[in-house]
């Protein structure tokens, strides 16, 4: 297909996996912990690097139209997810590091097997797998961690504000192990799951693009606010706190105790905007200018308290759910299998992600065996992770199709890429022609 699209043969190929967040959803971009691994399925890029300032991209599925643009002057439209702007932020994100004006041209096509809009970040696989080309047809070296936080940072171009989980779990992901992804400074830790037991993925088979919708970037803000009204609240400097972790850190307490200040702090009825300005002793011009970002200026009030309690409880599970991997007790699966549960009612209620099919899906994943179920990446729709005794699990496959898919056409129709076992996958990497 390359051959019929650029008249040519590709030079080398690049791979990045999909991830599945085990737990710690939401919390990455308030500074936490998180523990996903990688899937097996990926994006795949063949690439041919060219004379000419051209980048030219096609891709294998006819949904996605082909593209083409000078590769100096790079442009991303963040009012449009269209595919291909997940291929340039990654091109960008290489580019602005190293400073460049003149990068050379490549045609690329891209080939995926991982569902979009699922929660399982296809859109920072593809980011990631740019970014890596771009590095590779330019002869450079970065480490993993560098592509990562540069990947991460790119990936805002497009107007999310995500908080680098996907991009990093993409390059440091290793078979057989899934990481605990920890910031600032980025470093990643084998976290052994237990065996005996297997993860499946569900896809709800409703989509949600992260970059399509403001209900994101509104929870990214929620928290940001309901860490400087924390920080204000306990006498510290506010207006550079950006993020829940930093408050934390600043009083030197527990995830525990900091519960205990969001209920003495925050009250569980919704902010306005003008309670926000008289907690932190501001206008509402400043709020606006100050604080609020294009994209949430318009929201007339903030759910501060539920914001806060799940970041703060989910971080603490993260935690937990390490703990038992590595204590490896007799009752693992059953405890793990509980903080994920956990998880998904206070994603569900405090954070107010899920949506009714999603909440389906889980009650049904439990009733046939899963020892825990939650919904995995943004929500809003895409994919549920459940927690699965390996002799139960051809009997969890078939019951779960009868109860979810069976019955209707459009999930069916999707059910082979909707319904798998998974283990953890390797990272990001190039593979060269023979």
């Amino acid at each position: 297909m390359f051959n019929a699209k650029f008249g040519s043969t590709p030079k080398f190929y690049v791979r990045a996996p999909g991830r599945v967040n085990i737990i710690g959803e939401h919390i990455d971009y308030c500074g936490y912990s998180v523990i996903p691994m990688a899937v097996e399925q990926d994006m795949l890029i063949a690439v041919e690097p060219v004379k000419t300032h051209t980048l030219q991209l096609a891709n294998t599925d006819p949904l996605y139209p082909d593209f083409s643009t000078t590769a100096n002057n790079i442009c991303i439209d963040k009012t449009k997810p269209l595919w291909h702007n997940y291929f340039l932020c990654g091109f960008k994100g290489i580019q602005e590091h190293f400073g460049l004006s003149q990068l050379p041209g490549m045609n690329c096509l891209v080939d995926g097997n991982i569902p979009p809009s699922s929660g399982l970040s296809s859109s920072s696989a593809l980011v990631c797998c740019a970014g890596l080309v771009t590095l590779t047809v330019l002869g450079m070296r970065l480490s993993k961690v560098e592509l990562a936080e540069i990947c991460a940072k790119s990936e805002r171009y497009i107007g999310t504000e995500g908080g680098g989980m996907d991009q990093s779990i993409s390059f440091l992901a290793e078979e057989g192990t899934a990481k605990l992804i920890e910031f600032s400074p980025l470093r990643a830790t084998d976290v052994r799951l237990p065996s005996g037991a297997v993860f499946v993925i569900a896809n709800s088979c409703v989509e949600m693009n992260k970059a399509a919708t403001s209900q994101f970037n509104v929870r990214v803000m929620e928290c940001r606010l309901a860490a400087k009204v924390l920080a204000k609240h306990k006498g510290l400097q506010w207006d550079t706190v950006l993020r829940l972790e930093e408050v934390q850190s600043k009083l030197g307490i527990s995830l525990e105790e900091m519960l205990l200040v969001t209920e003495d702090a925050l009250h569980a009825e919704p902010y306005s905007r003008e309670e926000v300005c008289r907690c932190l002793g501001i206008s509402l011009e400043e709020l606006r200018t100050q604080i609020l970002t294009p994209n949430t200026q318009d929201e007339l009030t903030f759910k501060l308290y539920q914001r806060a309690k799940h970041v703060y409880s989910e971080a603490a599970r993260v935690l937990q759910f390490k703990q038992v991997c590595e204590e490896a007790p007799d009752n693992a699966v059953q405890l793990l299998g509980e903080l994920m549960n956990q998880s998904h009612r206070s994603c569900r209620d405090m954070y107010e992600c899920s949506c009714p099919e999603l909440d389906q899906l889980v009650d049904i994943c439990r009733k046939f065996g899963a020892r825990g179920s939650r919904l995995t990446g943004a929500g809003w729709g895409g994919c549920t992770v459940s927690l699965v005794p390996a002799d139960m699990l051809s009997s969890f496959l078939a019951s779960v199709h009868e109860a979810y898919y069976q019955g209707n056409t459009s999930r069916l129709a999707r059910e082979k890429h909707s319904l798998f076992a998974t283990k953890p996958g390797g990272g990001a990497l190039v593979l060269l022609e023979a």
